[in-house]
């Protein structure tokens, strides 16, 4: 009886693991990913229980560690970890004996991609200060806004970026900041140098850098978020954070053998916290570069012998739209990308045609804790809501009134999340774990970024702003970010999912979707700024044969305006604020405007004649 019972018993076992991958396929994925999770969990954990605290706690652990391992590349210079290590100790001692800096003042950090970001950062964080990383493209009123929103007592700038300190000198200023400038010498009176004498002072850390005093919850960093108007927000970022962020890498497969490209700006979150960061907790060499140049980024990766890079927003649909450079692309070693903001229909060009190389795409946030990762390779979602990962990662999908944007409540006065397969807006509950330290000097901004009593009284949420899509098979979707949407004949239009359709078509090389105000229409009316591929033209007919089949009469885009290239921020993110406010007037837009003609089912070239028609309701749309 033994063995038919062992036949029985191996019959159901192939059984169950037959069920298991038909209604639950990626159960392992899913265990193995929240294992990773628990592991990393506890060895943070178990750092803290012997001092090593903070982010920069553990770089120094990683100098000690690996001394002579080099830390950042960049244009051919190496740094070592110890050297790095020795760099900001030098920074610390400099800023302890020549300025007026002390523990837990704030210092502004104004610099472009160079290894003595890093240095100057860590070397701040040494001598107690809290470092507030500004946009390089900061100006004027933007860059005195900052400096007074995170209570700067100090700004550092870099040396190619010193012609910015005028603004601040001619500025009136209460408590004059101290100046300095990453460079031996300066003409600037009032401003100081940084490098002047660097090398003769000691690269002993300061005695009074005790990091077992460091509050974990306490803040780290201000990054600024642009946000969708107005001027730069300064987030609060705990120390929590930053360690938390160090996983990023290990998290998407990366190990200490690995070298890593980083040409996003070191100013954003993904690069500073999630790129140095996560080398650092690895253990692992990054290749630094000033600025992204797609014609030069294989031959980087070539060369550095490059196996990961960092990528955020359309970076790696500038990839894909390069000529091909042969042998460039196939003879490097890049194995894996990580990133966020990857459209789907890039990312299957970008496996089409750079078949070995592994995308890793994820979503976080600059402000809180949440973030989701998709590791199983599947094209399009931001990561899994399974089971395992809403232990380590809570939140919910709310249901929100369409028109406000709010999230809808019951007569009770508590929120409602949606069924899977429904959009909502996504949450995350505010805790130990997770704080929201809110933004520098803004109050009310920081109030309306919460949710209170959601779904019993006194719980607390995160208000995220974007749009979340969980599938069955706990998928999630990024559908828009709020503010992106627009609406029109009562209906919501996604611009990602317009952009999405539009990018598909082959004479179409870039694609930014806005809505424009038009007199006498509620809502706003569809507009697309698009760039054509080299060698083509706009086939209006098939681009309405497009819309026709993949989206709905409400979304299909009205008007359209070609253009060169699109504005871009630093960050790969198209900006949409300037072409909204420019509209589809022809007198005001120099470009070629084209107008969607439904009866000829062709976009015409839109004239003034036809535009005034528009305008006074001569032509309804």
């Amino acid at each position: 009886w033994l063995p038919g019972q062992y036949a029985s018993a191996a019959a159901g076992l192939v059984a169950l693991l037959f069920l298991q991958r038909l209604l639950r396929p990626f159960f392992w994925d899913d265990v193995r990913y929240y294992r990773r999770l628990r592991t990393a969990g506890r060895a943070i954990r178990s750092r803290m229980k012997t001092g090593v605290i903070t982010f920069v706690d553990r770089f120094v652990e990683q100098a000690r560690r690996s001394p002579d391992k080099p830390f950042i590349i960049h244009e051919g210079q190496v740094l070592t970890y110890r050297g790095a290590d020795e760099r900001s100790n030098r920074v610390a001692q400099t800023l302890r004996s020549r300025s007026g800096l002390s523990r837990g003042d704030t210092a502004a950090l104004l610099m472009s991609n160079e290894p003595d970001v890093v240095c100057v950062w860590f070397g701040l964080c040494k001598l107690g200060c809290q470092v507030a990383f500004f946009n390089s493209n900061t100006r004027a009123r933007a860059l005195l806004h900052c400096l007074r929103s995170c209570g700067a007592r100090a700004l550092v700038v870099g040396a190619d970026l010193v012609h910015l300190l005028e603004e601040v000198l001619l500025s009136p200023q209460e408590d004059r900041m101290e100046l300095w400038v990453v460079d031996t010498s300066t003409s600037l009176k009032g401003v100081n140098a940084l490098l002047e004498k660097l090398d003769s002072v000691s690269v002993e850390p300061l005695p009074m850098h005790e990091s077992s005093s460091v509050n974990i919850l306490s803040n780290f960093l201000f990054i600024f978020t642009s946000g969708t108007t107005g001027l730069p927000k300064a987030a609060r970022i705990s120390h929590l954070k930053g360690v938390m962020s160090m996983c990023f890498l290990r998290m998407c497969g990366a190990t200490e053998n690995d070298r890593v490209y980083i040409t996003l700006p070191l100013y954003h979150m993904s690069a500073s916290l999630l790129g140095i960061g996560g080398c650092i907790e690895l253990g692992a060499t990054c290749i630094l570069k000033k600025k992204f140049s797609a014609s030069q980024f294989w031959k980087d990766c070539e060369k550095y012998n490059v196996t990961v890079f960092q990528y955020i927003g359309e970076l790696c649909r500038y990839l894909v739209s390069q000529p091909e450079q042969v042998p460039k692309e196939s003879s490097h070693s890049v194995r894996l990308a990580v990133g966020s903001g990857l459209r789907p229909d890039v990312w299957r060009d970008f496996k089409k045609r750079f078949k070995k190389i592994q995308i890793c795409e994820s979503y976080g946030l600059t402000e809180v804790n949440i973030g989701f990762l998709n590791y199983t390779g599947k094209i399009g979602p931001i990561g899994r809501a399974s089971y395992f990962n809403k232990l380590s990662v809570p939140f919910e999908l709310l249901k929100y009134n369409p028109l406000t944007y709010e999230p809808i409540r019951t007569d009770s006065g508590r929120c409602v999340k949606v069924s899977k397969g429904e959009t909502g807006i996504l949450i995350a509950p505010v805790s130990a774990a997770n704080p929201f330290l809110g933004y520098a000097g803004n109050t009310s901004m920081s109030e309306k970024k919460l949710l209170r009593d959601v779904f019993q009284e006194g719980d607390l949420y995160f208000n995220t702003g974007d749009l979340m899509l969980q599938d069955h098979q706990d998928f999630l979707y990024f559908r828009d970010r709020i503010g992106d949407t627009f609406r029109w004949k009562g209906e919501n239009v996604a611009t990602t999912e317009v952009s999405e359709v539009l990018g598909s078509v082959d004479f179409l090389q870039d694609v930014n979707v806005y809505g424009v105000t038009i007199p006498g229409y509620e809502g706003r009316a569809g507009m697309a700024a698009i760039v054509l591929r080299s060698d083509q033209m706009l086939d209006g007919k098939k681009l309405y044969s497009q819309l026709e089949q993949h989206l709905p009469a409400y979304s299909w885009p009205w008007f359209l305006r070609v253009q060169t290239s699109l504005r871009m921020t630093e960050t790969f993110r198209q900006q949409k604020m300037k072409l909204v406010e420019e509209g589809f007037c022809p007198t005001v837009v120099r470009d070629p405007l084209y107008f969607l003609d439904a009866t000829e089912k062709d976009y015409v070239p839109l004239t003034k004649t036809m535009y005034d028609r528009i305008v006074s309701g001569k032509i309804r749309l």
